[in-house]
């Protein structure tokens, strides 16, 4: 006997898609500003586009044109936008149970693991649901982001100086923007000025890019002896 169809699928279909489709609208127009920073830190449009393309992961790219802008080398801009990527290999601890996949799949969905499409692979009724929720949501910004990335790098090409109107000072007010939501509560806050607190020192003593991966490496330390600490308890 088959299986009844499911009834409110076609609802929670469309609910996912128009979803999808905001969030890539959202992220394509961040990276107007991401595609016009890369441009300013002397990258051309062709390596602006080709990193969106490849790397295809927002914090890990402003990283990257951050510390080669501020004059680092290519080594410390490549560990630093590493170390931020890291996460998305978390994520794909949790999604591989749900997405199940195997063969050139596998490849292909592990180039669209970020932020938005794990977040829209949870909290559906159906693993139908969110698995619709995880392609639609990565092929979505996907597209879009690298739409918005070539617009912003063509648009910079009109200006005749992108330093001049500021657009350096893009990619750190980025990371601001992005962090300030994830500072919340007593252990956030404590994190995130003691990791200015020793960026600041190191600034001095390391080259450009090594007070990001020595903070970065603290926060690891830190969260690891958290919880190492919550599991004895």
């Amino acid at each position: 006997m088959l299986p009844e169809p499911d009834a409110d699928w076609p609802r929670a279909r469309s609910a996912v898609l128009r979803d999808a489709i905001a969030i890539g609208a959202a992220t394509g127009a961040y990276a107007l500003s991401f595609g016009a920073v890369a441009t300013a830190t002397g990258l051309s449009v062709l390596q602006t586009c080709v990193l969106s393309l490849v790397m295809f992961t927002g914090a890990s790219q402003y990283a990257l044109v951050g510390v080669l802008g501020a004059g680092g080398g290519g080594l410390t801009a490549a560990a630093t936008a590493v170390l931020l990527g890291s996460r998305n290999a978390l994520y794909g601890l949790r999604l591989s149970s749900l997405l199940q996949l195997r063969g050139l799949h596998r490849p292909l969905a592990a180039h669209l693991v970020i932020d938005e499409s794990t977040a829209m692979s949870l909290g559906h009724e159906s693993d139908r649901a969110n698995r619709l929720g995880f392609w639609a949501t990565g092929a979505s910004v996907y597209v879009l982001w690298n739409v918005g990335t070539l617009i912003g790098a063509l648009g910079t090409q009109a200006l005749p100086s992108p330093r001049a109107v500021g657009l350096d000072a893009a990619a750190p007010a980025a990371f601001l923007a992005l962090l300030a939501p994830r500072v919340r509560g007593r252990a956030a806050v404590t994190v995130a000025v003691a990791a200015a607190l020793v960026a600041t020192a190191c600034v001095p003593l390391l080259p450009v890019g090594g007070p990001v991966l020595v903070v970065a490496m603290l926060a690891i330390v830190i969260g690891a002896a958290r919880r190492t600490s919550s599991e004895v308890r």
